[in-house]
């Protein structure tokens, strides 16, 4: 996120300016679809719509006005102009911070819901006015919004790139390769066990590209690309059911361009096109 944005997560006493209000249907976002492009309802309290939240959070400032995330219940009937829409939707639809920021809310959201009751003793949880944690009064225990990491790994072979299509993805699809971090692994350690169980090769050169929060439900996006080192391309058929490696000029049909998986063989292409290592 840019300098738009400013986190913070103690609400103000008085709601006196519209806010902005980031609020879901579940899984699905509430946007006034007004124009082509959506945008988020801005006022100073959504039950002016005749909508009543059942949670809220206070997200911090965006853009000088107060931002809020809100889970409404699927009973109310959307006011007049007002659609809702999948998240992934959306992310191709508004700029990034919206999106990173709409991530945000449905994540605070997500924790919130499901941290109503204590895990080790069942006391109902209280928010804590200090930090964005939601406490137990009896024995003190502290849950926090989770974050789940996970790797992205890019190998370059030559001039060459190596794809993999899971079963869930969209007929012919490719993504680079990606899996969650164990615990007790380093990143690195990441890499190189889900490159060796999901396609079976070696890597080697393993170097950081960047990352990207991912909402689904709570991901941390790692990437890194990495240079081939040996083994058989050989997917594993349980996650991945297809590989190859592919020409840069050739590549298939790949996520979208919200994704940090679609930047990253994007920019690695687009050296390897130009005659220019991987690395960069």
């Amino acid at each position: 996120m840019n300098n738009q944005y400013v986190p913070l997560f103690v609400a103000p006493q008085e709601r006196s300016e519209p806010a902005l209000w980031f609020a879901f249907r579940r899984t699905e976002i509430l946007v006034v679809n007004g124009s082509s492009i959506p945008e988020l309802p801005c006022c100073r309290d959504l039950s002016e719509h005749g909508l009543i939240p059942r949670r809220a959070q206070y997200l911090g400032l965006y853009d000088g006005k107060h931002a809020y995330a809100a889970e409404i219940s699927e009973e109310h009937a959307l006011p007049e102009g007002w659609v809702a829409l999948g998240l992934r939707d959306l992310f191709g639809l508004v700029e990034s911070t919206v999106a990173a920021l709409s991530g945000r809310a449905y994540q605070l959201l997500e924790w919130d819901r499901n941290h109503q009751f204590c895990s080790r003793c069942g006391t109902p949880t209280e928010l804590r006015g200090d930090e964005r944690a939601r406490a137990c009064p009896a024995c003190k225990f502290t849950t926090y919004p989770p974050v789940t990491p996970a790797i992205m790994i890019l190998i370059t072979h030559g001039r060459k790139l190596l794809l993999a299509r899971k079963k869930a993805f969209p007929a012919g699809r490719f993504s680079a390769l990606a899996g969650f971090v164990e615990p007790g692994e380093m990143l690195e350690d990441t890499v190189i066990r889900e490159t060796r169980e999901e396609v079976g090769v070696e890597v080697k050169n393993i170097r950081y590209f960047g990352s990207q929060p991912w909402p689904f439900p709570h991901s941390l996006m790692v990437a890194f690309t990495a240079d081939y080192a040996g083994g058989e391309v050989r997917p594993d058929g349980v996650e991945i059911e297809e590989a190859r490696w592919f020409e840069p000029e050739e590549l298939p049909k790949l996520p979208g361009s919200i994704s940090i998986s679609r930047r990253l063989i994007d920019t690695i292409a687009g050296r390897l096109m130009r005659g220019e290592p991987a690395s960069g």
